[in-house]
């Protein structure tokens, strides 16, 4: 099944990385969380940079702690074909 839930990650990261879809900020920010998330776990230190951007992400990604790997994976799915799928 993990073979299974990579595979498919890495599928809709490759379609929404080539679609011309426009993307809310937010939602946007929620995908980043989630990637983040699904390949490196939990944040546990501020990089030292203090954008606004950055700081958005770092406040997304953080919110996902305690999050596992392959719930980060299912749900950056989920949300990628909701958006690969609508009109």
């Amino acid at each position: 099944m993990t073979e299974d839930l990579n595979r498919e990650f890495q599928e809709v990261f490759q379609q929404l990385s080539i679609s011309e879809k426009s993307v809310a900020p937010d939602i946007m920010l929620k995908l980043y969380a989630y990637y983040k998330q699904a390949l490196l776990g939990n944040l546990s230190a501020a990089n030292g940079e203090s954008d606004v951007k950055n700081a958005f992400k770092f406040n997304a990604w953080t919110q996902l702690n305690g999050m596992s790997k392959e719930q980060a994976k299912q749900e950056y799915i989920n949300l990628a074909k909701q958006i690969l799928t609508s009109k």
